[in-house]
């Protein structure tokens, strides 16, 4: 339940002074405790945006020792809540110390209905204030957020894209699995850009899209006069990707010849140019996505077992949407992990 704006916990013992602070307070939702745990039950159940809280209460009505742990206690549940503490005439030094546990204000007895009515008021609009704040700050991040072209609503969508936040400081190896048009480029770019690397360049090839004899030049380029035609020297995609991240799209589809070389680019980190005679150092971020079913092609003898562990060392699952395409995201939530890859880390997060 989210915090409502009109909504007053009027926490005291006497049931006289309850009915007539309610009664001051007709113009709000009103809820009333006795004592510290009907307090934290109305906390919990109701989030009320202002607190008045008698600092003598059951068991310890002459003391201060349950006001202040109820102030405590309010605060872990409901830090934004603003709690003020209505004292005796000679609590002023225990009022002073719940102000130091971080009420935010208190009001000495007898009641006075106007001054506590201003003292009441005066909490709301700072609620609502802050509020409002927290929540542009919120609709800030969310269109600023790499992941903003994602629908994260399902439980599955959550977990995959928190995940992405997790992993996007690390140089893990990550695959991206999910049917076609659920967003794995998405989730690639914001691998990317949630990284270190989010200044340099962000490189995709489809690996489907390219003819076979045409896809190694592609990738790891070519020296002049390598093949005919070849009029002069040709960078391959992985060296345009230096310092950034290489995104290999349906890399299901990733012919068996070219495999082996993939596989020492991923445990060497260097290539060679066709028709080059020298290896070149890349310094690249690998993300890899397909639809297909990688293990059931390792089975069938069509994808390399080692290369399927090299690129899956942390695997994330898009679940299919609804009418199977993207959304617009609607969720976000900052994290930070060390995560190291292992072998019980592929498994689908």
């Amino acid at each position: 339940m989210s915090p409502s704006s009109k909504t007053l916990l009027i926490v005291e013992d006497d049931p006289g002074l309850q009915s007539q602070l309610r009664w001051c307070f007709d113009n709000f939702e009103v809820v009333t405790a006795g004592d510290r745990e009907n307090a934290l039950a109305q906390v919990r159940h109701h989030e009320p945006a202002v607190v008045t809280l008698d600092l003598g209460l059951p068991p310890d009505p002459g003391g201060a020792s349950e006001g202040l742990a109820a102030l405590r206690d309010i605060l872990v549940i409901a830090p934004g809540t603003k709690v003020i503490m209505v004292t005796g005439n000679d609590d002023r030094e225990n009022a002073v110390r719940a102000i130091g546990l971080g009420a935010y204000d208190f009001y000495q007895k007898p009641i006075d209905p106007e001054i506590l009515s201003l003292i009441v008021n005066r909490a709301f609009s700072l609620h609502s204030l802050e509020e409002e704040n927290r929540q542009l700050v919120a609709a800030q991040q969310q269109k600023n957020s790499p992941l903003q072209g994602i629908l994260a609503s399902s439980p599955q969508m959550l977990k995959a894209c928190s995940t992405v936040e997790k992993v996007a400081p690390t140089n893990v190896t990550v695959l991206i699995l999910g049917e076609s048009g659920t967003g794995k480029e998405l989730l690639a770019r914001a691998l990317h850009e949630l990284s270190p690397r989010a200044t340099q360049r962000f490189v995709a090839i489809n690996c489907a899209a390219i003819p076979e004899a045409l896809l190694e030049s592609e990738l790891f380029g070519y020296e002049k006069g390598a093949f005919t035609g070849a009029a002069k020297q040709v960078k391959g995609k992985v060296e345009y990707a230096e310092g950034g991240t290489l995104f290999l799209d349906e890399v299901g589809d990733l012919p068996m010849s070219l495999q082996a070389k993939l596989l020492r680019f991923l445990q060497e980190r260097v290539i060679e140019r066709i028709g080059g005679r020298g290896e070149i150092a890349v310094d690249v971020r690998v993300v890899c996505a397909t639809h297909q079913n990688v293990p059931a092609l390792v089975r069938a003898g069509k994808f390399r077992e080692d290369l399927y562990y090299r690129i899956s060392e942390l695997t994330i699952t898009i679940p299919p949407s609804e009418n199977g395409r993207a959304m617009p995201c609607c969720w976000r939530m900052p994290l930070w992990i060390n995560s190291a890859a292992s072998r019980e880390s592929r498994g689908a997060l």
